[in-house]
């Protein structure tokens, strides 16, 4: 009964439609078409809350990205299509220099980002999500790495990306980059590092991967703003730099090179190097204040020198080196050591040439126009007594005895002297006085005495004449040899100083 029911339906309607007019006809499938179509997507979208309800939309979404997806391949369409990876640097902290190996380490915030066709998806059909965070491990990841690395770092893991929903991939981690750089110290402690990171692909050529700049170069260069600035160096700027590079021929490949320019902080050193170095320096010119004939000054001067060797030992391990060059400082050090060895080469010579001594010949007359006349007009010395005054015999034996070294060894040799004096050089008799019946014998050995003590007394300003020139002549020396050294060493303080200067602030 059922079936002879649709059966007469079946036929009426296809009466009623072969009865409509073309027009009528179209119409009418068209209202058929469209709410069919309104029906599938009502059915579909009630799918949809159906799943929904069951799966968290983050969860859905990552398995319809993971689904079919093949990290192995380059993400793009078009194999003809080059992927750009945009990146980007932000010094954070400078750890280490190390000068003997050529070493820099530093701590970078490093990022990338590139455009993935394969990681694409309407927001409106998972709960408008338009990012989202995968594992690293499960996507595509360009092989970008930095040329001078020497070591890995003790760089944080970070296994996560960024998606978003047309495709972009963005990679953010902090790293801590150990690098080889080419460290000049010539200029130590007031030197400028440039150090380079080149980030190239290590296997694509620029076909297959380019390589661009995230932000502007005037942005990187000057951005300081998370760099930790209270260590030994201060970050002046970072600057980058694009290549094209082909190696023998072969493909070419991109390269970003960024150079970090550094600076050293040189207040430490120059307190605990440079200052003690000076206050030495400057007490050992002050040690030729003193008297050049007493033995003070040789021991004063050796003092100096050997807590200067000191000070050496101790500083040794602070100042950096390396196999292809010393630092200036360095030489500084050395020649500050050579200066006090000349200083206390000049003392003993000068000591040795004013120390009293018996028997020692007159100053020759070239030495007394040179060195009295020529030398003391020179050096502005118009009254040489001024060094050393002259006292006539009389005052001599009637003040005070001689209390010196030479006195006393002259007072030793009297008679010695007395007698090799009258051998050699035939000295006179005292005239024996007008015979007044027989002298006795105590009255010539009383003359005999008299005339021995006469001869002493005279040899005795002799051999003072002749020690007081050669004390004229040291001081004249002295004084000339101190000047010389005092230029000398200004002249070199000046130089070092000039230099440092436009380091430090160039």
């Amino acid at each position: 009964m059922w079936n002879h029911c649709e059966e007469e339906l079946r036929k009426t309607a296809t009466l009623w439609i072969r009865a409509m007019p073309p027009s009528t006809l179209w119409a009418f499938l068209a209202l058929l078409l469209f709410a069919f179509m309104f029906q599938s997507e009502a059915a579909r979208k009630g799918n949809n809350r159906t799943l929904n309800s069951a799966k968290p939309a983050l969860l859905q979404l990552s398995n319809y990205l993971l689904a079919h997806y093949r990290k192995g391949v380059r993400p793009v369409q078009d194999w003809r299509r080059t992927t750009n990876v945009a990146i980007d640097i932000m010094v954070y902290a400078i750890l280490s220099v190390d000068e003997k190996n050529q070493v820099l380490t530093t701590y970078l915030w490093y990022r990338q980002h590139w455009i993935d066709e394969f990681l694409r998806w309407n927001p409106e059909d998972f709960d408008n999500i338009t990012q989202m965070s995968i594992p690293t491990e499960s996507i595509w990841v360009p092989d970008i790495l930095i040329n001078e690395f020497v070591d890995v770092g003790k760089s944080p893991d970070i296994p996560y990306v960024y998606i978003r929903y047309h495709g972009e991939v963005q990679n953010l981690k902090p790293i801590q980059v150990v690098t080889a750089c080419s460290l000049d110290i010539y200029n130590f402690p007031f030197d400028v590092q440039n150090c380079s990171l080149t980030f190239t692909s290590w296997l694509h050529n620029i076909r297959d991967i380019n390589i661009s700049l995230w932000r502007q170069p005037e942005l990187v260069k000057f951005d300081k703003s998370i760099f930790m600035n209270q260590g030994e160096w201060e970050l002046l700027y970072v600057l980058s730099q694009f290549r094209e590079f082909s190696v023998e021929g072969s493909d070419s490949y991109a390269e970003m090179k960024f150079y970090v320019v550094i600076r050293r902080r040189p207040l430490f050193y120059a307190v605990s190097l440079l200052l003690p170095s000076i206050f030495l320096m400057v007490m050992d010119i002050v040690g030729f204040y003193l008297p050049p004939d007493s033995g003070e000054r040789v021991s004063f001067k050796i003092t100096l020198l050997l807590g200067y060797s000191v000070f050496l030992i101790i500083v040794s391990d602070t100042l950096p080196a390396t196999a292809i060059g010393t630092p200036l400082i360095g030489v500084y050090f050395v020649v500050c050591m050579a200066l006090l060895v000349i200083s206390l080469t000049e003392t003993i010579l000068i000591v040795r040439l004013v120390h009293k001594q018996d028997l020692q010949p007159h100053v020759p007359d070239w030495v007394k126009h040179l060195v009295l006349e020529r030398a003391t007009i020179l050096l502005c010395i118009r009254d040489r007594k001024k060094f050393y005054p002259s006292r006539t015999p009389s005052s001599d034996i009637s003040r005070h005895p001689e209390n010196n070294d030479s006195t006393a060894k002259l007072n030793h040799y009297g008679c010695e002297n007395l007698c090799k004096y009258e051998r050699t050089a035939g000295a006179r008799p005292l005239p024996a006085p007008p015979a007044q019946g027989e002298s006795s014998p105590v009255v010539e050995s009383i003359l005999q005495e008299i005339a021995a003590i006469r001869q002493f007394l005279e040899k005795r300003d002799e051999f003072r004449d002749i020690a007081r020139e050669w004390l004229q002549v040291g001081y004249v020396l002295d004084v000339l040899l101190f000047r010389v050294y005092l230029v000398a060493v200004l002249a070199y303080s000046i130089t070092l100083g000039t230099l440092w200067s436009i380091w430090q602030y160039a």
